[in-house]
């Protein structure tokens, strides 16, 4: 792809950029906030299922995981801060057009399968803390409803959009910060049983491992968000600096109220109980504080997944931007508005599919899993990139991570991802939709642009169905 620093032609003059509007503190609520939501919220109860009172083990391993994958992307974010993210390391290590098509879409996919089950869990929770208790098809209703409103944050402005993520990172950090004292309190008080938190109780009755990986597949999906951050790149004021600190800070912090979190609830609520049913704090909250009232923590655990929908659907729009600049989607998808700076046609573009998984696709299992596939598969490329990319330099310094790192990170990151850790068929049944209509957007998006005469951005891009074949 085309480098700006490199080819200033690549990006016209007149063409209206990005507002840096992200110092160190709002880049770290906006990665803590990334990362908390509904994964902890929602999938807690799922992970006991797995593994019994060892729940916080899986969390740890995911974290692991991705602190990993987390240094990979350090480099690269510093060596290259700009908008796109995966795909444009994935472009600028292997060239090939097909390849960077299909990680941009698994990236896209997953922010915007995150949010949509983000935003059938708001309308959950709306519907249990305030007594509606709306039918299916009012679940989906006020879905895409909500839907529409951070639509509509988003297109006031990246400013807009990040301080509303400041307000909705408190709440979702007072909820977790909530349940950490209930059990901290009723553990003082002798209520509860510590002792599960060693007791490990597989649901297949097996040994430990594979019930552990399959659990941490769950999990995974609490971890990812720290990702989305790059995509953020030309919205932050001196990236190259900043990213790497705050990054790993924002991981720490994530991973350390994730194992209080765990150990919180299953010293309150046994396992068998904690994976029944689709609000597991809420139980936490009942069993440790039953004076405390329900509706609030409701209310908290609505604002914290409608956090996670924000945060998901500006990644997935500025990725749209990105690549539209990059020329590897159709140019008009990068159009920024003349005003708010914002851009318009990739936050339309990103919330019609939206609107589209909300109305037709599964259940918060399903699809949070689903991101977590697809992300795992994004994550063993990007590892792979950083050490391609080594042959390429920069002339500016930046973050260099361990050679062993990515390898280790591409090595796990390919595992997790593979059938034999117990996944759901079913996620990978929605993943291959999913990649299925990124290849029929790609066959479009490569005779439109060979009917438009329009030339890749980069003389690799040539090699795509033969020689001197345009996009």
């Amino acid at each position: 792809m085309t480098d700006a620093a490199v080819n200033p032609a690549a990006t016209p003059p007149a063409a209206p950029s990005l507002h840096r509007v992200m110092g160190p503190w709002l880049l770290l609520l906006f990665i803590v906030g990334d990362i908390l939501g509904t994964g902890i919220y929602a999938l807690t109860g799922q992970v006991a299922k797995q593994v019994g009172g060892v729940v916080w083990l899986p969390f740890v391993v995911a974290f692991v995981v991705a602190l990993i994958t987390a240094f990979s992307y350090l480099e690269l974010v510093t060596k290259y801060p700009r908008a796109a993210g995966a795909a444009l390391y994935t472009h600028r290590a292997f060239g090939i057009h097909f390849i960077t098509f299909i990680v941009a879409f698994a990236v896209m996919c997953s922010g915007i399968t995150s949010s949509s089950t983000a935003s059938r869990a708001f309308a959950a929770n709306l519907s249990h803390a305030f007594g509606f208790n709306f039918s299916a098809s009012g679940i989906t209703a006020v879905g895409l409803g909500f839907m529409a409103l951070v639509a509509a944050i988003n297109l006031r402005g990246v400013g807009e959009s990040v301080k509303a993520n400041v307000l909705l990172t408190a709440v979702e950090l007072t909820g977790l910060l909530i349940i950490i004292v209930i059990g901290l309190w009723a553990i003082s008080l002798g209520q509860g049983d510590v002792s599960r938190i060693t007791q490990f109780k597989p649901a297949d009755g097996g040994g430990l491992f594979w019930p552990v990986i399959a659990a941490t597949t769950l999990a995974f999906f609490a971890m990812v968000g720290f990702e989305d951050s790059v995509n953020m790149a030309e919205e932050t004021r001196d990236p190259t600096r900043i990213f790497p600190r705050v990054l790993l800070a924002g991981l720490l912090i994530a991973g350390v109220i994730y194992v209080l979190v765990s150990i919180s609830a299953i010293t309150l609520v046994a396992p068998e109980e904690l994976g029944s049913g689709e609000t597991p704090l809420l139980k936490v909250v009942q069993a440790g504080a039953p004076n405390f009232p329900i509706w609030v923590f409701g209310f908290i655990t609505m604002f914290a997944v409608a956090n996670s929908a924000l945060i998901n659907m500006l990644m997935a729009s500025r990725l749209v931007y990105g690549m539209s600049r990059e020329q590897v989607l159709p140019p008009v998808l990068g159009k920024v508005h003349p005003t708010r700076r914002t851009p318009y046609i990739a936050i339309g573009f990103t919330t019609l599919l939206a609107f589209a998984l909300i109305t037709f696709v599964g259940e918060v299992p399903a699809l949070g899993g689903t991101t977590a596939l697809l992300l795992l598969c994004v994550f063993t490329v990007v590892n792979v990139a950083v050490l391609v990319l080594r042959k390429d330099p920069v002339d500016h310094k930046h973050f260099r991570t361990p050679t062993f790192l990515p390898i280790l990170g591409a090595l796990s990151c390919a595992f997790l991802a593979g059938p034999w850790t117990g996944r759901d068929p079913v996620q990978y049944r929605i993943a291959g939709v999913l990649m299925g209509i990124g290849i029929v957007l790609w066959v479009v998006t490569v005779f439109v642009n060979r009917a438009a005469g329009a030339r890749p951005a980069d003389p690799a891009m040539e090699d795509v169905g033969g020689k001197g074949a345009q996009n």
